[in-house]
């Protein structure tokens, strides 16, 4: 498995960022605010006047397959597994799940790769305890080596980590892009990361909370390659399930198959009497009730857990750190259920 690539001819994160292309489901010249050239509203939207490719999109030319999608194709043809993870809405956990998601899978005897697509608000690295500055992305000649986990108790396995966090010059930057420059290091990511010799079982992508510009690039960038499926994530309560649904609904358009739908911070339970609260009532029957109502797999509910959170904060393995936490159970019932609904084999190095 393929380890974070050192020497001379590597070349450090920080000149990396400067150099990204915008070519995204947009065209390379295009205005800042294009629709993209797939949109029914290409060449006639207000935002395309005064763009050179505006009579190209309005003829309807340019509705093929964006020619990076099989060059992703390509680059993913060593991974088995690739789950998208999204969120209607932030603060759900999604990032939680994803990591916690990696980690599991990981402990189980999988070779996992994480990818974070949230550029404004990149936060798998800490949560998978490779947020200090010795942990940088190398380039060399196979592409991008991605940042890779430290073994923890109980997992002898590296998770491969990227995301633009690693090549930010002071992690506490901001990132101040449009959509087109988003997109086109989403593609960087997908074209050019090496993600080792001998692939990756599972790809987990998380993506920011919405159906916006990552998300639209995502799913255009797949088009030529096979994919599991989307996880969404949210939590009990009727503000988080308004905007789940029109998750829901962006899959169904973009023809995104919906593995499951995971209730996160279903309840909490008491660690000294062991009393159970409901700190977001399910007032129209939370995750449950839609999913039946939407015809989407329900793939369980996870209990609102500190132990949890310390882990996602120290970097660590949940079920493996805390064994005995109440959310460790439906937490391995859910990875379960999702290994069992993409068909994976067990993997040879099972544990």
């Amino acid at each position: 498995y393929q380890r974070r690539v050192h020497g001379d001819s590597s070349q450090p994160s920080s000149s990396l960022l400067p150099t990204m292309s915008a070519a995204s489901p947009v065209l390379e010249n295009a205005n800042e605010e294009c629709v993209g050239p797939q949109s029914e509203q290409a060449g006639k939207a207000d935002s395309c006047a005064g763009c050179p490719n505006q009579k190209a999109c309005a003829s309807g030319e340019t509705k093929g397959p964006d020619p990076a999608a099989f060059e992703v194709k390509e680059r993913m043809s060593n991974v088995k597994h690739i789950v998208l993870v999204l969120s209607g809405k932030g603060g759900v956990g999604k990032s939680t799940v994803s990591c916690q998601l990696a980690w599991t899978l990981s402990t189980m005897g999988y070779q996992v790769g994480i990818l974070d697509i949230d550029i404004c608000g990149p936060s798998v690295p800490k949560m998978m305890g490779v947020d200090t500055k010795e942990f940088q992305v190398r380039k060399n000649v196979s592409g991008w080596s991605p940042v890779y986990t430290q073994h923890q108790d109980g997992d002898d396995n590296e998770i491969a980590v990227m995301s633009i966090a690693f090549m930010l010059p002071n992690r506490d930057d901001a990132i101040i892009w449009r959509g087109p420059k988003k997109s086109g290091l989403i593609k960087q990511f997908l074209v050019d990361v090496d993600w080792g010799e001998t692939g990756l079982d599972f790809l987990i992508v998380d993506a920011p909370p919405g159906t916006s510009d990552e998300h639209l690039s995502i799913v255009t960038y797949f088009a030529a390659t096979p994919i599991e499926g989307a996880l969404i994530v949210t939590t009990p309560q009727e503000v988080a399930l308004l905007d789940v649904r029109k998750e829901i609904n962006f899959c169904k358009k973009t023809k995104t198959k919906v593995l499951g739908v995971v209730e996160n911070m279903a309840g909490f339970i008491c660690p000294c009497c062991k009393h159970q609260s409901e700190i977001f009532p399910p007032v129209s029957g939370g995750a449950a009730q839609m999913a039946e109502e939407m015809e989407i797999p329900f793939l369980g509910s996870l209990p609102l857990d500190p132990t949890m959170l310390r882990a996602c904060e120290a970097g660590k393995c949940f079920i493996t750190t805390y064994p005995d936490s109440p959310a460790v159970q439906p937490f391995k019932n859910l990875v379960n259920r999702l290994i069992t609904s993409v068909g994976a084999q067990q993997p040879s190095s099972a544990k």
